[in-house]
């Protein structure tokens, strides 16, 4: 099985296991389908590699020479280390499978690891981390695009986005209506809005919309 991320330009895949013959198994297999590889034989030469947050996925054997891997998976998310992990053991129990799957893992393979499951479960954690990426890349771009924002057309933007109509805002901003116009038409400019829907949906990942239309609630 040829994995599909594989066929497209692919990032780089990370795995983390004391035996080197598994290591050895697994680099090979994601080589051979066109991965980018990097292993490891314990987390510290994860974190020291330099490498840590290119990694599109993990794969983390949970029992390590002295380490618990469930512990390191802990670890990454107390660094704001957010890469998909996909769990490795020979000795899974049900307890073990929760206690990873709720921080976050992404699947759980139980070793020996077929070829096919670990191709699958590498394909989902990389769709999972490319679009973590892309939303955290868009994010950006709009903080961006908001600190280039007045900040009468920041006010324009909250009261907007809170439902308020031009003539509201006027009478809350103590302007005129054509001055409110003015200021929208700039800041929908700016901030590359096509529609409202589209401002909203800006305004509530900057955290704008809930304050104000909490401000005005009393009002409404």
């Amino acid at each position: 099985m040829v994995s599909d991320l594989a066929k497209t330009p692919s990032g780089l895949i990370c795995v983390i296991d004391d035996d080197s013959a598994v290591r050895a198994a697994i680099d090979s297999l994601l080589r051979s389908v066109g991965f980018s590889v990097c292993a490891f034989e314990s987390p510290d030469q994860y974190l020291g590699c330099g490498r840590a947050e290119e990694a599109e996925c993990l794969l983390l054997d949970i029992r390590l020479n002295g380490l618990n891997g469930l512990d390191f998976q802990q670890e990454l998310l107390g660094r704001q280390l957010h890469v998909p992990v996909i769990l490795m053991t020979g000795h899974g129990d049900i307890q073990m499978t929760v206690r990873g799957m709720k921080a976050g893992a992404v699947n759980f393979l139980t070793k020996p690891c077929n070829d096919d499951d670990i191709l699958a479960a590498i394909d989902e954690a990389v769709v999972i981390d490319r679009a973590r990426r892309a939303a955290r890349c868009e994010a950006e771009d709009v903080r961006r695009l908001y600190d280039t924002l007045t900040p009468r057309e920041r006010e324009v933007m909250s009261l907007v986005t809170a439902g308020l109509l031009n003539k509201q805002i006027a009478g809350r901003l103590s302007v005129s209506e054509i001055t409110v116009k003015i200021h929208r038409g700039n800041m929908m400019r700016k901030m590359r809005a096509q529609s409202l829907a589209d401002l909203v949906r800006m305004a509530e990942g900057l955290g704008a919309r809930e304050v104000t239309a909490a401000r005005f609630a009393a009002y409404a």
